[in-house]
């Protein structure tokens, strides 16, 4: 039976890697893989590309409308693998659509992204995949003080910024991104986790 599956970590833990090579394996045993991500990231355009330089093209772009069940069903029948680098950025019914292509394809979906944006908020395309996955994964990396990194610092010219927009791409507006365990979170940006509930 396929699953659903979502692999999350903070930002340089690798999850990109993971995607070409998954892919380069199943073409090596004569299967079709295909990789897509979200328009959203403009960064690498058409690629996804992995901060140790690798890259290669992504097979389908998803807008924030697309309906990626009835995209698979009409133009990729043929496909034994779906790999979404930055699922973070999917909606929640995008993230719906890709369990229905699990259950009623049989097709397994393999999502990679991140949890939380740079105040420590959850993406929605996260948020879902982390409440229905069938398994979940994380892949880990360090903060520079040794401790495992769970959160992304925003910069801008290289200082710390806590406020703006959730969606802002790395490399464009001067803009980049360091990760950083919860400790040094919470130094670096002033971060106090709110203890009230907030009415939405």
């Amino acid at each position: 039976m396929a699953k659903l599956y979502f692999f999350y970590g903070a930002m340089n833990s690798g999850k990109t890697t993971r995607i070409l090579q998954c892919e380069y394996n199943y073409t090596e045993e004569g299967m079709h893989a295909i990789i897509m991500k979200p328009s959203i990231d403009t960064k690498g355009n058409e690629k996804i590309v992995s901060r140790i330089g690798a890259s290669k093209k992504v097979d389908y772009l998803i807008d924030k409308d697309e309906n990626i069940f009835d995209l698979i069903v009409s133009e990729y029948g043929n496909v034994d693998l779906i790999l979404v680098d930055e699922a973070q950025f999917l909606t929640r019914r995008q993230v719906n659509q890709l369990m229905d292509i699990v259950v009623d394809l049989d097709i397994p979906v393999m999502c990679y992204g991140l949890r939380t944006d740079f105040k420590g908020n959850g993406f929605p395309g996260s948020t879902r995949l982390l409440e229905i996955a069938h398994e979940l994964t994380e892949i880990k990396t360090i903060c520079k003080c040794g401790k495992k990194a769970m959160f992304n610092v925003r910069l801008i010219d290289g200082k710390v910024v806590t406020e703006g927009e959730s969606v802002a791409i790395d490399g464009k507006n001067k803009i980049s991104y360091t990760v950083a365990c919860c400790k040094c979170f919470r130094l670096k940006t002033n971060h106090k986790f709110d203890y009230e509930e907030k009415n939405n």
